[in-house]
């Protein structure tokens, strides 16, 4: 969970919102929305135990066409955008660090070291997953400690060093409104993004030892310590450096570093940062392909995307994600992308908590060894919130959500065909 979206989103944050308050809100907000989100997914995933995520849980609940489209939107825009802008991002921090990552290595193109460095990292990682599971995972489990160890040192320098800006944190009249404002609602899209991989562990549920029991306490657990984390940091980004200088920025980590610090040392958390990131493409990289595989093993016309690998591991699925992570970073329109992967992923996250009601309804007798957590209020706090979000992302951002709307229509478009493919491969 913790990477691209907390060390970019406040600089575009900023833009709408000036108070400290409302800012420390939005993700305070944020958090308690994929906390809801995650107690609604552990009853789903205790109740279903099988990879694949929502293309599973919505393929079960509502219709198979459904549950097609939101794989197909995890492998267009769930898993490829943020893997892209993950990789971005840690672009963004190292030709900070080193501005000769800038100049283009290929004359009158706008390739330039950045860019290169980006797409050799997504290579790497899929070479390293590509070989084997159990090395794919010691190098996440390495990687996330480290850096939550170097998140929790940075907070805790940031609390006791620098010269606190003339921000208040404390609330008056004026704070609650931006609450209710439509600024705050798209600005949520930034704060939900950063969170977005609270529900990763469902796309690998069938890799999970004993998942009725183990896999709820996995994203509880998980989305709470985020939480802390990203509110803690996001009170040191603000307190230690002038809004000004952090709006519209990406590389808001590096920027506080360097008030906080000085310029040497904040260039080296620059360079931290963008190692850190490593592990945010990583777990993309390890988790996005299992949907796919899903699909093609339910799915005949797709079923060349299941094939496994001596390993295990779904090798075809995971080169068709890290081709089109590709795409996505080679013509980079940053803001413009995180609003629009925002988008359709809070659309289909609300069909399928909105499917735990559904459930009930249908299949009362269910085994359900895992029960949401102060049902119905949690499921249903996640509900309105996400679709008040929706709703202004629709009027504040009509293109980015035209976007989406045209790849879930395009998913239509290809599930259609892959019905006719199958139909016609299956013996009269």
């Amino acid at each position: 969970m913790v990477g691209t979206g907390v060390f970019t989103s406040l600089g575009f944050q900023i833009m709408g919102i000036q108070s400290g308050f409302a800012l420390l809100m939005l993700w305070v907000v944020g958090g308690l929305i994929a906390l809801c989100g995650a107690v609604s997914y552990g009853e789903l995933a205790a109740a279903m135990p099988r990879s694949g995520g929502e293309y599973h849980y919505l393929s079960q609940i509502y219709h198979p066409a459904l549950g097609f489209l939101s794989g197909w939107v995890s492998a267009t825009v769930g898993f490829a955008a943020p893997t892209a802008l993950a990789a971005l991002a840690l672009a963004q921090y190292a030709q900070s660090v080193w501005p000769a990552l800038t100049a283009p290595l290929l004359a009158g193109t706008a390739f330039t070291g950045a860019t290169a460095l980006a797409v050799g990292v997504v290579l790497a990682l899929a070479v390293v997953h590509g070989r084997s599971t159990r090395a794919g995972s010691r190098l996440q489990v390495i990687i996330t400690a480290i850096k939550v160890l170097v998140l929790v040192a940075f907070i805790a320098a940031g609390l006791f060093m620098g010269q606190p800006q003339p921000l208040r944190f404390a609330p008056a009249a004026a704070d609650w409104r931006v609450l209710l404002s439509p600024v705050f609602a798209v600005s949520l899209v930034y704060v939900s993004y950063a969170y977005s991989g609270w529900n990763a562990a469902v796309y690998l549920t069938g890799e999970i030892e004993n998942p009725q029991r183990n896999l709820s306490r996995i994203l509880l657990t998980g989305t709470a310590v985020v939480l802390l984390l990203y509110v803690g940091l996001n009170y040191v980004f603000l307190r230690a450096t002038p809004l000004g200088v952090l709006k519209g920025q990406v590389e808001v980590g590096y920027l506080a570093a360097s008030w906080l610090f000085g310029p040497v040392a904040g260039r080296l958390t620059g360079a931290v940062i963008a190692a850190l990131l490593v592990s945010t493409i990583s777990a993309m990289v390890f988790a996005g392909p299992r949907i796919v595989q899903t699909m093609g093993e339910d799915l005949p016309a797709l079923r060349w995307l299941a094939v496994r690998s001596a390993a295990g591991i779904p090798v075809r699925a995971l080169i068709l994600q890290v081709a089109i992570t590709l795409i996505f970073i080679l013509k980079p329109d940053f803001k413009a992308v995180l609003v629009y992967a925002g988008f359709v992923l809070n659309l289909f996250t609300f069909l399928t908590v909105l499917g735990v009601f559904v459930l009930r309804w249908r299949q009362p007798e269910l085994p359900r060894p895992y029960r949401a957590w102060g049902y119905p209020l949690t499921p249903l706090l996640f509900l309105v919130l996400s679709a008040w979000t929706l709703v202004f992302i629709i009027k504040d951002k009509p293109t980015e959500s035209l976007y989406g709307l045209a790849t879930v229509a395009g998913g239509l478009l290809v599930y259609s065909i892959v019905q006719k493919l199958g139909s016609a491969s299956r013996p009269a």
